[in-house]
């Protein structure tokens, strides 16, 4: 079984959902971004860290515009199903940018990152990172690896929606970024079931595909 759910924020009781205390072994959680545990590096959050890589199932997480970059990036890169994932601690990994993963008959295509709406207030307390913005080179790899699919994956997890969807939600519609422009050109060109995101903090079904989630969990199979 996988389940599905948003921006985390550290907040462990997300873990005590009814849908999430149903996964066993091999089955996987995946959240759209926001993960957050990955913040201050102390000792309290490596035994959080710890503690949640030994759970059952799998915890998958792609990064989005509140997280340590310079943190997470230390962690090792390894192969995983198919794609890159960051190795966090035991089941506990990052599905990094553009990559393809096979979780058991189901692909999935990830794909994190956006742009911080607070970014001059996180600018000056020093917890803005450049790394959240997605680059062109990011871009082209995941371009390349859907291709290599053939455009045609089960699921598509991200943090932010396409550009079309922030007008349909009447959030952010001046802030669009060319991930964002890109994801107008995933969403025609890839044949898909479901699209889910995360970042906005609402749990919302956009007819026919598309779904933003905050903390909702949703088994999808």
């Amino acid at each position: 079984m996988i389940c599905i759910t948003g921006d985390i924020h550290a907040d462990l009781t997300r873990f005590k959902h009814k849908n999430i205390k149903k996964l066993r072994k091999n089955d996987s959680l995946i959240i759209c971004g926001d993960f957050g545990f990955i913040w201050d590096g102390s000792k309290k959050e490596q035994r959080i860290l710890k503690k949640l890589g030994k759970k059952r199932y799998n915890i998958l997480f792609v990064d989005g515009c509140h997280e340590n970059y310079d943190l997470l990036n230390k962690y090792e890169v390894k192969e995983w199903n198919g794609g890159q994932v960051r190795a966090i601690s035991g089941r506990l990994m990052q599905l990094m940018r553009g990559n393809v993963y096979k979780l058991g008959d189901q692909k999935l295509f990830a794909f994190g990152g956006g742009q911080s709406d607070d970014i001059d207030i996180r600018r000056s307390a020093n917890t803005w990172w450049k790394e959240e913005i997605p680059t062109v080179e990011e871009i082209n790899y995941a371009m390349k690896n859907l291709e290599a699919n053939g455009n045609i994956v089960d699921y598509i997890i991200t943090h932010e929606p396409p550009a079309a969807f922030k007008d349909f939600l009447k959030i952010d519609t001046e802030q669009k970024s060319e991930m964002n422009t890109y994801f107008d050109t995933v969403k025609t060109s890839c044949n898909f079931k479901r699209w889910f995101f995360g970042k906005y903090h609402i749990n919302k079904v956009i007819p026919p595909q598309y779904q933003a989630v905050f903390d909702d969990v949703i088994k999808i199979n």
